[in-house]
């Protein structure tokens, strides 16, 4: 990933460094989402030196972890093998593809405990379905940073930085010019296309080229798939490729939970719920739960098994599905649109709220597309891909609840209406300042 791209994690890493509270850290995520180049840029920036240690291309450093159990003297062999002394504060220790090493993993605990001064980051591929695992790790001995594909903000840092600059001056009750209103749904547009994987959005910066942007996508696609098969564990691979190449279809259907008959006809619950849960704790899914009471506690009311899935990307997703980029420049109604609509929403607003987002079904009211909480607040979400915003089961859940707080994102211009806030599709990361 080049200089000119920035993550907001960056800013999480630098308060970690300087928290009292600071315990060994975690980077867990989806596969190329950028933890390894985190990790080295944090390093770079904010130590004197990083020591960098990789337990899939150096085949001795396990040896390291698996003979040692206390801490210092496992960081003077590290120390060691680069020729230099490692120490407390100035330097960052960095151990990437750290699942290929269970003794290194489980180190962690001693670090935390006994050498807590000194500054541990570790990342790996697929490292959130063996944390998902009891005993898999010390609980409560280590911190987590979950790092996922880039948001819309962190896009247009990478690709139009003077749009972004724009964004950061506005308040709530702000009027949004025509010129910026349409450069930056010309943005969306692309990010559409693009996603945030990071790979995707170096390239686009680099070359403009859409085709090698869809032969990347499809390259992760595949990248994943084969990932199944070798990090699977004890899970059925098989299935979990099924569920994965089924969420075109599961989304494509208007109001319809997750359905395990289309990823595989006479499907039960029983035989695909660890799949979805290993997809989920891989990264490379996101389940939101349907809820029966839009009321607070809203976790209190989850159904766990009535939920609907989405991808992690909406670029992959938009290549999976084999929407054309016509289809969204051209401004047109392809059958896709309010899945992908509402999958590029989730994806920006999963971490901006205390908690969310689920979804609301009655039979008196139609579908909510979402619901999060805010404070004591349980906001509804209405989600239109267009400017066309009839939405009749938004307005009567208004009219049934009356929310303090209601959202409505669409290709409209920023407005605070009667009952709700209307916000563009490109303002979603700053939804819970604007509403």
């Amino acid at each position: 990933m080049g200089k000119n791209v920035k993550r907001n994690a960056l800013k999480v890493l630098e308060n970690w460094k300087t928290s009292s509270s600071r315990k060994p850290l975690i980077l867990q995520g989806a596969r190329q989402t950028g933890k390894t180049w985190l990790m080295k840029e944090f390093g770079s920036q904010c130590y004197e030196s990083a020591f960098y240690f990789n337990f899939d291309e150096e085949g001795n450093l396990s040896s390291i972890f698996e003979n040692n159990k206390d801490p210092l003297r496992i960081i003077e062999l590290l120390g060691l093998m680069r020729g230099m002394k490692i120490f407390p504060e100035r330097h960052l220790i960095i151990l990437d593809e750290v699942q290929e090493c269970p003794a290194a993993l489980n180190s962690l605990k001693y670090f935390c405990e006994k050498v807590r001064e000194y500054h541990v980051v570790s990342a790996g591929s697929m490292l959130g379905t063996l944390l998902a695992q009891p005993k898999s790790y010390p609980v409560g001995k280590v911190n987590i940073l979950n790092v996922r594909p880039l948001t819309f903000d962190e896009f247009l840092e990478a690709t139009d930085k003077p749009l972004l600059d724009y964004c950061s001056t506005l308040k709530r009750g702000a009027v949004i010019e025509s010129f910026f209103h349409n450069r930056l749904t010309e943005a969306y547009n692309y990010y559409l296309i693009i996603g945030g994987m990071p790979e995707c959005v170096a390239t686009w910066v680099n070359t403009k080229d859409p085709q090698k942007i869809r032969e990347l996508q499809s390259e992760l696609v595949c990248l994943y798939e084969n990932d199944f098969s070798k990090h699977n564990g004890k899970v059925n691979s098989g299935r979990i490729l099924l569920v994965f190449r089924s969420i075109v279809s599961q989304l494509a259907k208007a109001n319809e939970k997750f359905v395990y008959g289309c990823a595989k006809e006479g499907a039960r619950a029983r035989e695909f719920e660890t799949a979805i849960e290993w997809l989920v704790s891989a990264g490379m899914v996101i389940r939101a739960n349907n809820v029966c009471k839009p009321e607070h506690p809203l976790v209190a009311f989850d159904q766990p098994n009535h939920f609907k899935l989405f991808l992690f990307d909406v670029g992959l997703l938009k290549n999976m599905a084999g929407i054309s980029n016509e289809a969204i420049l051209l401004k047109s109604d392809y059958q896709f649109k309010g899945a992908l609509t509402e999958n590029y929403i989730l994806q920006q607003i999963r971490d901006s709220f205390d908690v969310g987002p689920r979804y609301f079904v009655t039979s008196s009211y139609g579908e909510i597309d979402f619901l999060v909480q805010c404070g004591m607040d349980i906001v509804p979400i209405e989600v239109k891909g267009g400017e066309q915003t009839r939405a009749v089961s938004f307005k009567n859940y208004l009219n049934r609840y009356s929310p303090n707080k209601a959202i409505q994102f669409s290709k409209n211009k920023y407005s605070i209406c009667q009952g709700y806030t209307n916000i563009p599709l490109y303002l979603a990361y700053m939804a819970k300042e604007l509403m």
